[in-house]
């Protein structure tokens, strides 16, 4: 379920807010997007049951923040707050503010990542995540053919024509995935 998670051609964008310690943090590492509070906890404390993360999370942590960080987290179970985890990379965004918290601030920082990404040209998004994902498994040279791939796949449509006239005529375009 988690791995379906993470090769959606959609973007997921994880709003957390609360506690998310094991599978919890191992969901929301699959997403691609991670927003938090300064009181978010975070951590895969498996090891503190005498096991490890089983979802995927040894694997998306130590690609995320590197591996000698998710070794040392994930050999402590340490727990993090939402600032530690900014600062290491595994939020995207994090919302201090007092105000911000007390007003879902994680969910709706959730909603305006959604609505900028919204009307991006939707073909262009897929191609690029697809170009992301593939391209972080191998080596540069892989990713690049990988990239050219997926540009090569965008040029064709509609909607690139729609946004190259959108831009000569300084307008907004309006695609339609196709």
């Amino acid at each position: 379920l988690i791995h379906k998670l993470s090769t959606l051609s959609v973007p997921v964008i994880a709003a957390l807010d609360g506690v998310a310690l094991g599978g919890g943090l191992e969901l929301a590492l699959a997403c691609d997007i991670r927003v938090g509070t300064a009181s978010t906890k975070l951590g895969l404390v498996e090891t503190k049951l005498a096991i490890i993360p089983g979802a995927g999370g040894t694997q998306r942590l130590s690609r995320t923040i590197g591996a000698s960080l998710a070794k040392e987290l994930i050999f402590t179970g340490r727990i993090l707050d939402g600032l530690e985890a900014y600062r290491l990379g595994i939020l995207n965004h994090l919302i201090e503010s007092r105000k911000e918290i007390n007003e879902d601030g994680a969910f709706v920082k959730s909603l305006e990542i959604a609505r900028e990404i919204l009307p991006q040209g939707p073909i262009a998004i897929r191609a690029a995540k697809k170009a992301i994902n593939a391209g972080f498994e191998v080596d540069l040279n892989s990713g690049l053919m990988i990239e050219d791939l997926c540009y090569t796949q965008v040029i064709p449509t509609k909607d690139r024509l729609e946004g190259l006239r959108a831009f000569k005529e300084k307008r907004l375009p309006k695609f339609l995935g196709e």
